[in-house]
């Protein structure tokens, strides 16, 4: 097993939690950017590994976030020491960021960066700060040496807030963090153990998208159910179960909202064509040319 080369740390996440995680054969990291469909593909695993349209039990349960910094370590520890089921772990570290493991198969997911700074604006709205920090502190417990968090109001329009995504340099959150995220799964996808998904080819091919994902896990379904399963995990019936399937309903102002719209092209009513092209000039300063022409299907 491979250590990990870069630590990642900020309010909601560190990766130095992953230290102490006893990694099992066939585990299953689902690693992404946030807001390029983490949660999807959580569902997806969940019902690939239990192969029935109903989870057994809430999403949160099932698919531990190992990062997150609002659940004590000891707390998180125990929890994926006691599943018997196979582990389909959720993280927002990118892959240089977790140990590396023959074992384990690691999955991501890109998507259009345009609608992943949309969508990480209606996200962070619906969030409820004070309560996620005091779940923080309370897991963090008062001898922990700990981050300076600093909240700073967000932008007063849409506009402006998609701008700060664009160009404000963070190492876990906005455009650079993703681009850096996708890109170290770009640069491994022809491991035998590393999937690199696209939000747009689970939106038209999720059955073959579904297919292909269950033959990498080396997962056999039946046939009787797969239909099943494939309209379980359709964008509709995911927001229709949002009551067990969104994360952490305690940090959500409207847990319901966290399935927004889950569309492409949400940016544009929001870009002009200058707009785009000053998008395009910091798309060129922090990626491939390939890379690039991958996540932006109807171009960049």
């Amino acid at each position: 097993m491979a250590a990990p080369t870069a630590r990642y740390q900020n309010v909601f996440m560190d990766n130095a939690r992953w230290d102490r995680v006893e990694l099992r054969e066939g585990d299953i990291v689902v690693s992404t950017p946030a807001k390029c469909g983490t949660t999807w593909t959580q569902i997806i695993c969940g019902l690939l590994v239990f192969g029935q349209p109903e989870l057994p039990r809430p999403l949160d349960d099932l698919s531990i976030w190992v990062d997150a910094s609002f659940r004590s370590e000891e707390d998180t520890l125990a929890l994926l020491a006691a599943q018997g089921h196979r582990r389909f772990m959720k993280s927002h570290t990118p892959l240089d960021g977790l140990p590396r493991d023959e074992r384990v198969t690691y999955i991501s997911i890109g998507r259009d960066p345009r609608d992943v700074g949309i969508s990480a604006d209606h996200h962070f709205a619906n969030m409820d700060m004070e309560k996620l920090m005091r779940l923080r502190a309370n897991a963090l417990g008062p001898d922990t040496v700990d981050l300076e968090v600093t909240m700073t109001p967000p932008a007063p329009t849409r506009y402006e807030r998609f701008w700060n995504w664009v160009e404000t340099d963070d190492n876990l959150i906005g455009l650079d963090a993703m681009l850096r995220h996708v890109e170290g799964f770009w640069e491994r996808r022809d491991d035998p153990n590393v999937v690199l998904l696209h939000f747009d080819d689970l939106k038209t091919d999720l059955d073959g998208q579904m297919r292909a994902l269950a033959a990498t896990l080396g997962i056999t379904v039946n046939e009787a159910v797969w239909p099943e399963l494939v309209r379980a995990a359709t964008f509709d019936e995911v927001r229709g179960r949002a009551a067990t399937l969104a994360p952490e309903n305690t940090i959500w102002k409207d847990r319901a909202a966290f399935f927004n719209k889950g569309t492409t092209g949400q940016w544009k009513d929001l870009l002009d064509d200058a707009d785009l092209e000053r998008y395009r000039a910091r798309i060129a300063e922090l990626t491939t040319p390939e890379i690039a022409a991958w996540l932006h299907r109807d171009g960049v």
